[in-house]
């Protein structure tokens, strides 16, 4: 069973201010960190620094989603998940989200203690997901990801008519809309121009009244712009993670906890200091 007091917790949390997610890849390929914290003892400490460094959400994933990576089964990504969240669990305050597109692993996530899911696809790549979503209770963050990237389309218009549609696989499978979290999947299926044209358009995602959730550590995207690599692209990354608070941003999904801890508190300050006058 979903510990409903945690997940409650984190949803109202989101609402009130913005939350940092740390990522926690227990992977051997992930595009930036993949094999650093394969074994327990080394996503406990991982977990355990975020955390201090002010994460208020741990997001597990046992499969990469970069362009081109190996997939994975159910069992191998069972295998890397599963124990790091019972462990963590017990360990940490933060409430734990499992990053996962297989609705299988979702479930067994969740009975471990997961407590929100994070499916890059925007349940659009198992059939079974919006039923795990509405079975568990669970939290979800709905991501836009056309599948295939279309030069042409319109970014925003194409990114609302999916979350109408995902609202829609919502109300039939039983998920409140108060569980929902919008990500409009800045690196997937996107042009470098429709990343940065998103991330503009984050207003259209706010107005649905569900919390914007946005990942765009160390992205492509970033490089694109900057000509940086992939470890050498945190000022990118607080820029636009900055930028993306300001068009209404609630959650920030990064590898850099400690530096955007120091970002949301001056953000923060800023703001209530204007607010003040």
């Amino acid at each position: 069973m979903i510990d409903t007091g945690r997940r409650d917790e984190v949803l109202s949390r989101v609402r009130a201010e913005p939350v940092i997610m740390g990522i926690l890849n227990v992977t051997p390929d992930s595009f930036s960190d993949g094999g650093r914290h394969t074994t327990l003892e080394t996503a406990e400490a991982q977990a355990m620094r975020m955390v201090a460094d002010g994460a208020g959400i741990i997001d597990i994933g046992g499969e990469s989603t970069r362009p081109g990576a190996a997939p994975v089964s159910v069992a191998e990504e069972l295998t890397r998940v599963l124990p790091v969240i019972r462990h963590l669990v017990r360990r940490i305050s933060a409430p734990i989200s499992i990053d996962t597109v297989k609705a299988s692993v979702a479930r067994a996530a969740v009975e471990a203690g997961a407590v929100i899911i994070n499916d890059v696809t925007g349940m659009t790549g198992d059939p079974d997901m919006a039923a795990a979503v509405g079975e568990t209770g669970a939290a979800i963050v709905i991501t836009y990801h056309r599948g295939q990237v279309a030069q042409a389309v319109d970014a925003i218009a194409d990114m609302c008519a999916f979350f109408d549609r995902a609202f829609e696989t919502a109300a039939r499978t039983g998920i409140q809309k108060d569980r929902i979290w919008l990500d409009p999947g800045v690196g997937f299926a996107k042009t470098p121009q429709q990343n940065l044209e998103v991330i503009a358009g984050l207003g259209a995602l706010a107005a649905y009244g569900c919390p914007v959730l946005v990942g765009l550590s160390r992205k492509s995207f970033i490089g694109h712009v900057t000509g940086r690599a992939v470890d050498d692209r945190l000022a990118g990354t607080l820029t636009a993670h900055l930028m993306a608070l300001q068009r209404g941003a609630r959650v920030l999904r990064v590898h850099d906890v400690a530096g955007h801890t120091d970002m949301l508190r001056l953000y923060q300050a800023i703001e209530g200091a204007g607010h003040e006058n």
